[in-house]
């Protein structure tokens, strides 16, 4: 038995829970290649313009899967993960975009989550085993224990300050790996988006590395736990409505707070409404915390090199602006210190 998923959209959050959920089952995933130019551009030539990056790289991966001969492709229909707390639109009618665009012999394993109505988790996950004929409650349950067990040692992990690829080769390898030092950088950046936006190398042109050879330490939402992100929510006076709010809204909260993280970065894909809405709500909220922000919007048509200067001149930014923190708390009149010269002023500002 073989099931395919896409390398985009809820992979990057959900991935080790279905790899250990369907090992489990002895059903054997084959994942979609990792996002090139051409996986884009041919989801992008089956939807119409206004539709957002994430699905038009979405519908690529698909025809990825379709041409490594896989005949059932996993697209779940994720309506709401809490009462009252829904879906972007484009997501929850995901599976019925992919059966109109999608015209190969294949079945589209459309199970539904919705957990805002009497349905449970446990029923959406006995929907998926049916397409399989598995109907051994006992052994889906099992599966489901070996899933979350995987999923919690991913996240246990990226909490720590693991990078993403690394905690997802650990936790598929059911392994925990904890760094003991962690390396000090003299700015820290909070990057807010969605896993499908930054962890794709494609669509976030590998901001990690970059951010990397400019000497910034970046955190994520990953690095939060959903305590610390409701309380975000709380701390911009917001409700939580959307079911990925708490990393973008709620993470946006924590790390304003934080005077450790000296700016934010967010991300968003261009046309997407519940995004606009969240990093409205974020720019105000940096405002009251004097806390700098650097918005980014990708589309199919994003260029490297404008993106990149747009980064380098923020980081640059935010050195300027601890350098000058720096030396307005130095009493230059103070004896201890009056042995200061050039060189050891330049010292100073390269911290």
């Amino acid at each position: 038995m073989k099931i395919g998923i896409p390398r985009a959209l809820s992979y990057y959050n959900f991935y080790p829970f279905w790899l250990g959920f369907f090992s489990a089952l002895d059903i054997e995933i084959c994942l979609s290649d990792y996002t090139t130019k051409n996986t884009l551009s041919k989801g992008a030539s089956l939807v119409v313009t206004e539709t957002c990056l994430p699905v038009k790289v979405y519908v690529g991966h698909i025809l990825n899967l379709i041409d490594k001969g896989v005949d059932k492709i996993f697209v779940p229909s994720i309506q709401s993960l809490k009462n009252k707390i829904y879906n972007c639109s484009k997501l929850r009618g995901l599976p019925d975009l992919i059966k109109n665009i999608i015209k190969q012999d294949i079945t589209i394993i459309d199970a539904t989550l919705d957990l805002s109505e009497d349905k449970k988790l446990y029923d959406f996950l006995f929907e998926i085993a049916q397409y399989f004929n598995i109907k051994d409650t006992n052994k889906i349950k099992q599966a489901s224990k070996q899933g979350f067990q995987m999923y919690n040692n991913f996240y246990i992990m990226r909490r720590s300050g693991i990078d993403y690829k690394t905690a997802l080769k650990y936790s598929s390898q059911n392994r925990v790996i904890i760094p003991n030092v962690e390396k000090e950088y003299p700015i820290n950046i909070a990057l807010i988006s969605h896993g499908y936006n930054i962890y794709d190398d494609l669509t976030s042109m590998k901001i990690f590395s970059k951010m990397e050879k400019l000497d910034v330490k970046v955190y994520t939402a990953e690095n939060l736990s959903n305590e610390q992100m409701t309380e975000g929510i709380q701390a911009l006076d917001t409700q939580l409505y959307w079911a990925n709010e708490l990393e973008m809204t709620g993470a946006a909260g924590h790390f304003l707070q934080n005077n450790k993280i000296d700016g934010l970065v967010t991300i968003t894909a261009f046309g997407c409404g519940p995004d606009s809405l969240m990093v409205e709500k974020i720019n105000k909220n940096s405002k009251i915390y004097n806390k700098p922000i650097l918005n980014l919007t990708i589309d199919e048509q994003t260029g490297e090199a404008g993106f990149v200067t747009r980064i380098e001149a923020f980081v640059d930014m935010l050195f300027r602006k601890k350098r000058a923190n720096i030396l307005k708390n130095i009493d230059f009149n103070n004896d201890d210190i009056k042995f200061i010269n050039k060189q050891n002023l330049k010292k100073i500002n390269n911290k």
